[in-house]
């Protein structure tokens, strides 16, 4: 092949997966994912994807509800490529052997999800969408001989020559690090939704792929938004590692909110009640928790048959029925818990960073796309899309792509503002001979991933104000993390994202989307404005202390 490159991609879910496919056309790709190629967000995705495909729908009310969903804060250029090459996209996820649900006459099955105006979410498997989907991709992947696959390899840092990208630190199979050299990298590493306490994400999502490249240098923004999703089931079981979704289709087709003693409450909050926006529902949802001392809300979907449940929903039906819950006749307690990230590093229309070199799509990503609050669904079209533009614009030229990143993120709205260092300089390992050598007011203390994650939840979470953050912030400047297993080193990634995350929320002193702070309740014209970050390239804490193989 003439001008073939090598091209890594980082993270195997419908991001990653779509970007190696297409790439693999012309370059040499290793795809490497931290666990199984199957696991990732994607896997677990319920819902479905949102895509125009029907006539009596309009790509020009899909941009509408995006951007009414993401309350004034998307790039609107993103949504016109999401909304517009979205259809084309479903086609490809088609053909590669996608089976969606179809209706009894054979046209593509459809849902409705919160603030969507019209009925236009696929799902497949009734609401097994995304592992519908993963399981098409890892078998087309598996079957491409230019794709090479690393399993159970962790990406530990980027490796820069000259201010661009040359490669990528990783930590292997047997546990030993080692360095891949690349022409590009494609990060498509997902979300950190274990930054919190109570996540829906599977355990993979600790954020390494925005913790890289911020210690790289790139930039970063809108990390203050994250989506909590409103219903999570609220159940302690053997069963649970993570909280288990209750998909948004379940409420588009007629469940509602009830709280304890059995009233609705959502129709006296929004005049779409149970299908207003995310952020409003999982708002409401907390707020009457607290009103009830804490004890769940619950999710009614009685009005519906046992048999219609089981079949448009089957998943669900058999993780509550595990539950010895019985949903087709009695409500479902659930709780709000941290889904999506709408922020992440910052990249163009086609993926590209501030950093030659790197790309980034998929959740890991900040197009803009999302503003302030993702719109139900959007989530795995905005991968698809967005993937495939990338590895497109790779496969036209991977020279001159890689040549023009700085010019691409000029353009875009919003200068990046420094982030300090925190303390103490992490350029060294955390031995108690280096913390005594530092000044009394910059030791640190160590702090362990479930403080974390409570820390988070408590003082950053569905409803935030100066105090807590302030708290907060004080708490993680002054924390590390000791140890240097896989899971230590997730741990210090989502250590690095928390700060910047606590950072963001401090400064935007309104409420918008995904983010409320109680002592700023309204929106504000000052701030209509995505925030971007950037701190000095600098070495990441493990090098000094990776030596020897990670205990995994």
């Amino acid at each position: 092949m003439s001008n073939t490159k090598h091209i890594l991609v980082v993270g195997s879910g419908i991001a990653g997966l779509i970007a190696a496919l297409e790439l693999s056309r012309q370059h040499a790709v290793t795809l490497v994912t931290k666990a199984v190629l199957a696991e990732s967000n994607t896997r677990w995705a319920q819902g479905g994807i949102a895509a125009v495909m029907f006539s009596d729908d309009a790509v020009a009310d899909h941009i509408a509800d995006t951007l009414v969903a993401g309350a004034g804060l998307c790039n609107p250029n993103a949504v016109n490529v999401l909304c517009t090459e979205g259809p084309d996209r479903i086609r490809d996820l088609i053909r590669l052997g996608v089976a969606f649900d179809h209706t009894p006459d054979g046209q593509l099955a459809r849902g409705l999800e919160a603030a969507h105006s019209k009925a236009r979410v696929l799902h497949a498997g009734g609401d097994a969408t995304g592992l519908t989907v993963e399981t098409a991709l890892v078998l087309a992947v598996r079957h491409q001989p230019n794709i090479s696959v690393l399993e159970h390899t962790f990406a530990l840092d980027l490796v820069l020559q000259n201010g661009a990208v040359a490669g990528l630190e990783i930590i292997d199979s047997e546990g030993l690090p080692r360095t891949i050299d690349a022409d590009a990298i494609v990060l498509a590493s997902g979300g950190a939704g274990h930054l919190y306490l109570h996540t829906t994400n599977p355990s993979v999502a600790t954020g390494d792929g925005v913790a890289m490249a911020l210690r790289a240098g790139a930039q970063v923004a809108d990390l203050e938004f994250y989506q909590f999703h409103p219903t999570a089931l609220a159940t302690a079981s053997s069963l649970d590692s993570s909280p288990f979704l209750i998909s948004e289709a379940v409420r588009g087709e007629g469940a509602v909110l009830l709280d304890a003693s059995g009233s609705r409450f959502m129709q006296h909050i929004h005049p779409s009640a149970e299908l207003a926006p995310r952020d409003i529902v999982a708002r409401g949802i907390a707020s009457q928790m607290a009103d009830q001392q804490g004890l769940p809300v619950l999710l009614d979907a009685t009005a519906k048959s046992a048999d219609f449940l089981a079949a448009r929903f089957p998943t669900i039906d058999a993780a509550t029925r595990a539950r010895n819950l019985d949903w087709s006749r009695n409500p479902i307690p659930i709780t709000p818990a941290a889904h999506y990230w709408m922020g992440g590093i910052r990249t163009d229309l086609h993926g590209r960073t501030s950093i030659p070199g790197l790309y980034a799509v998929g959740e890991v990503a900040c197009t803009g796309v999302h503003g302030a609050n993702r719109l139900a669904s959007n989530s795995l079209l905005e991968s698809l899309t967005f993937a495939w533009r990338c590895a497109h614009l790779l496969l036209d030229d991977t020279t001159s792509a890689t040549s023009s990143e700085a010019s691409a993120l000029s353009s875009l709205e919003g200068a990046a503002l420094p982030l300090r260092r925190q303390e103490p300089e992490q350029t060294e390992a955390f031995t108690p001979e280096a913390r005594l050598r530092q000044p009394a007011e910059a030791r640190t203390t160590p702090i362990d991933r479930l403080s974390l994650q409570t820390l988070m939840w408590t003082h950053v979470g569905i409803e935030r104000n100066a105090t807590d953050l302030r708290a907060a912030l004080h708490t993680l400047n002054r924390s590390h993390v000791e140890g240097i297993t896989i899971h230590d080193l997730e741990t210090r990634n989502l250590l690095d994202l928390a700060r910047v995350l606590v950072t963001a929320a401090l400064a935007r002193e309104e409420s918008r989307g995904a983010h409320f702070r109680t002592d700023f309740p309204e929106p504000s014209a000052a701030f209509q404005h995505s925030l971007t970050y950037t701190q000095p390239a600098r070495t990441s804490p493990t090098h000094d202390i990776l030596s020897e193989t990670v205990p995994c």
